[in-house]
């Protein structure tokens, strides 16, 4: 043990040095410095630490990575791994005035999200794409290569190949698979034993094990015909509102849903669940693929014949709405060029893997797309009203307002009933407030010869605290009729008027500069109708150029882009370009991220970037095959996955082979299925499951709807704290946890839930210390633990030992889904005869013991 202890350090620093000095970046990464770092060293740095600077200052130049990790006079810029160590990192935080960087001549200190971006940056290892021996060359911008990769070009009408040993295929996925392995000489495992298929289909269809009884009856009719048994229980599994509730969390990863903003001020979302609802319901309806998309891009556009279903479009246009923001900008409208970029960023890699965002203040460096390009997609956000709710930041800031949805609708609300007599008092305490602010601005006025009396007798904290309890109840009153009643409102968009009319929703427009009058609401961006943006200099709001048309990027030569009607914001022809079944990316990229939910693995590895950045397929004929079959086949979900669930490919066992591993150790060619862990809405949810526990029943809003508006971890309004997120808890499935920004619940966040700020077709899968302490310390493992310890006591009652095999073959079969063997039991026989004390408290340990298992947590 002593021995152990001294090593795993040494084993984690390595670990740690090596992913910090790693020279290639991953997509996420460079998608990070394009957006987040490069522009800034670009607007910040280049005048003085570039290789086109008239002087390099300090010797320094901050140009190339290189550049970077040499330094300059003081020594190297950055430590890639320690912020702490960075003189890069020391100069921007202002912390040492003879560092302090950018001077004050030049801007002065930069924004702490920009700092925290350069922190986040640094140790992440510092990923910068940047060759050169700290030179810049300069490039003209030629698309013509990279509108030559292959994602670009049309689906190709690939044949299915006949393999030589034709007869080991099932389906056409499989000629395609046996092909390339017979390509490479290698040859697929054997199948997969029934009891570890069916165990595998559940959990990847449903995200939920089997029960014993589930298991009996699959076993019992696969008796003559194996593969009828399993095409049976995929159909009935397919049906089962459980398939919904597992895809539709795959798809909220990629949405990037939660429910707060995150960033600077993280404000709650009470009403994003009806997204989440919205997600799970078309999926477990099959909604087309297209429609899917239509919907959420621009659902408020579409014709509809009733009432619920113009409410359901409406609701999916959250999509748009749910992404995180910086509610503390105090620069309307560089909040609303933000808000566009999230939007463009969000759209680009969830629909067509394209990093577009990182042509914000540059053509891509690497894709096909210009800066006119994004401005001209910015333009199709910039003219959409984007209804997200919320107070605002400080003083209001950034308030938005929601999407008010018709009662005949018949959808439920969770937002707490206020009666008549509270609505009145609120009323009342706002118009108090309001004419308190008009008194205090009015007394703090440049031509009041009392003025400074006033500033003295209160502060400037004093007036924003005035200001930010009236943006509170003006939001909170704006979403309840005069009884108290709450409306039916939703996140959402909606084109914008094509002329600046008065607003609708309650809140009066502002004029000028400054801090905003009483009740005004948000301040005005620019960007108040329907029109085309300018395109920013360098992407700096302040350096506007000309306005660029809204239109479609020209990425293929095989789809015509619609104009785009000077009367509309451009989100219709925008989703109607991308469901084209002549776009080549749109269709490839939700087949492969469904093939990397199935199998670990996509057959393009980089699930979101489809760029040049990205990878090229493994198969691109299988790829293409299926893209095809998907168009043809109704942009069904269902029988996409059906198709590559019923495959002998999917149905291999995990076993090792000495030969394949050395000629594929990645197993790309899938020579075998590939042993994953289970993500973390599963582990709970088995345990849940296996404890007898788990509410099945569909839950009405959210912990978060319930609260209500108001910053996590403050005290205005009904706002929650951390903890509260953090630690809550219920019986129900894990989709149903509230998801708030920069605040993940433990038992989720222990095992890799993403960062919702960002789009994520896959997730990270880490196997840490930290998860075995969770396991082991965790008061939810513990309570889950007592309740299967309790179930198969009760199922089979007696003292501690009696009736031992009986209860630890049921504890077996409810975490393992298969009966324990002869060293099992006698391990876990002797396990319990050290246990003293009550039947319970031994069981309890045992079941602990078969949580915290790797077989547990794994799928084989």
């Amino acid at each position: 043990m002593k021995a152990a202890q001294t090593i795993l350090p040494l084993v984690a620093a390595a670990l740690s040095a090596s992913a910090a000095t790693a020279e290639i970046p991953t997509p996420q990464q460079l998608d990070f410095f394009e957006k987040k770092i490069r522009p800034v060293l670009v607007e910040h740095c280049y005048k003085c630490h570039s290789a086109t600077s008239e002087k390099i200052k300090g010797g320094l130049t901050l140009d190339t990575r290189e550049g970077l990790l040499r330094g300059g006079e003081t020594g190297p810029a950055i430590v890639p791994g320690d912020a702490g160590k960075s003189l890069l990192i020391e100069a921007i935080r202002y912390a040492n005035p003879d560092l302090a960087m950018p001077p004050k001549k030049e801007g002065g200190k930069l924004p702490e999200a920009v700092i925290r971006d350069f922190e986040a940056w640094v140790k992440m290892g510092a990923p910068d794409p940047r060759g050169g021996a700290a030179a810049t060359v300069v490039k003209k911008y030629d698309t013509s290569n990279a509108k030559s990769w292959w994602s670009y070009q049309p689906l190709r009408k690939a044949a299915v190949p006949q393999p030589k040993n034709s007869a080991w295929a099932k389906t056409d996925i499989d000629r395609f698979v046996l092909d390339g392995l017979e390509a490479k000489g290698l040859k697929p495992v054997a199948d997969a034993e029934l009891l570890t298929l069916v165990r595998r289909i559940y959990f990847d269809l449903t995200g939920l094990p089997p029960t014993p009884e589930e298991m009996d009856a699959v076993a019992k009719s696969a008796i003559g015909n194996r593969q009828l048994a399993i095409e049976q229980l995929v159909d009935r599994l397919l049906a089962s509102p459980r398939f919904g509730e597992h895809w539709g969390r795959h798809w909220l990863d990629v949405a990037r849903y939660a429910e707060s903003s995150g960033r600077d001020e993280n404000v709650t979302f009470p009403n994003a669940w009806r997204y989440r609802d919205y997600v799970v319901s078309a999926l477990n309806r099959d909604k087309p693929y297209d429609r899917f998309i239509l919907e959420q891009i621009a659902g408020d556009l579409l014709p509809t014949s009733n009432a619920a279903a113009r409410a359901e479009n409406l609701i999916a246009t959250g999509f748009l709405a749910v992404g995180a923001k910086s509610l503390n900008e105090t620069m309307p409208k560089q909040f609303a060029v933000d808000l566009a970029d999230e939007q463009v960023s969000a759209v680009g890699q969830a629909f067509l893997g394209q990093t577009i965002g990182c042509a914000r203040c540059h053509d891509h460096k690497f894709d096909p797309l210009s800066q006119r390009d994004y401005t001209a997609l910015a333009g199709i956000f910039l003219s959409t009203d984007t209804r997200y709710g919320t107070p605002g930041g400080v003083q209001g800031r950034n308030l938005g307002s929601l999407l008010e949805l018709t009662p005949d609708a018949a959808l439920p609300v969770v937002a707490r009933p206020m009666s008549a007599t509270e609505h009145q008092r609120k009323s009342e305490r706002r118009d108090s407030l309001r004419a308190e602010l008009r008194g205090i601005l009015a007394a703090r006025a440049p031509d009041n010869p009392n003025r400074d009396k006033a500033m003295s007798e209160m502060s400037a904290f004093d007036v924003v605290r005035v200001f930010t309890q009236v943006a509170t109840l003006d939001a909170e009153l704006v979403n309840y009729d005069e009884t108290g009643k709450p409306k039916t409102l939703a996140m959402g968009a909606r084109d914008r008027s094509l002329t600046s009319a008065a607003r609708t929703d309650g809140k009066a427009k502002g004029k000028g500069k400054g801090m905003p009058s009483p009740g005004r609401g948000r301040q005005s961006s620019g960007f108040e109708t329907i029109a085309d943006a300018p395109l920013f200099a360098r992407g700096d709001v302040n350096k506007p150029g000309d306005p660029v048309p809204r239109a479609l990027p020209a990425l293929f030569a095989s789809v015509r882009a619609p104009a785009i009607p000077k009367s509309a914001s451009g989100r219709l022809e925008l989703a109607q370009w991308m469901v084209s079944p002549q776009n080549p990316l749109t269709s490839r990229v939700i087949v492969n991220r469904t093939w990397h939910w199935l199998f670990g693995r996509g057959l393009v590895a980089s699930v979101d970037n489809f760029g040049t950045t990205g990878e090229r397929p493994s198969n691109a004929e299988l790829l293409d095959f299926l893209a095809a079959k998907f168009v043809a086949d109704g942009w069904s979900v269902k029988k996409l996955v059906r198709s590559i669930v019923l495959s002998r490919a999917y149905q291999l066992a995990s076993t090792h082979d000495d030969a394949s591993f050395a000629a594929d150790p990645d197993n790309v060619l899938l020579w075998r299925h590939s042993p994953h862990r289970l993500e973390a809405e599963s582990i709970r949810d088995a345990m849940l499951a296996a404890a007898g526990a788990l509410d099945l029943r569909p839950q009405a809003g959210s912990v978060i709807g319930r609260a209500g508006d108001g910053p996590i971890g403050g005290p205005r309004n009904r706002a929650m704290t951390e903890e509260q997120v953090a630690k809550a808890d219920h019986d129900a499935r894990s989709l149903y946890l509230p998801i708030a920004r920069n605040v993940p619940p433990e038992v989720l966040a222990v095992f890799d839930l993403p960062d919702a700020s960002d789009v994520h077709g896959a997730r990270e899968i880490t196997n840490v210390p930290a998860q075995a302490l969770f396991l082991l310390n965790s008061e939810f493992v513990a309570k889950q633990s007592r309740r299967l310890a309790e179930r198969v006591l009760k199922a089979h009652p007696g003292g501690a030992m009696e009736k031992f095999e009986e209860r630890f073959t049921l504890a077996c079969r409810l975490a393992f889904a298969r009966v324990p063997d002869k060293t099992e039991l006698d391990a876990a026989r002797s396990l319990l005869a050290k246990k003293s004390g009550d039947a319970t408290a031994a069981w309890t340990s045992l079941a602990r013991a078969l949580f915290a298992s790797a077989e547990f947590r794994h799928l084989n």
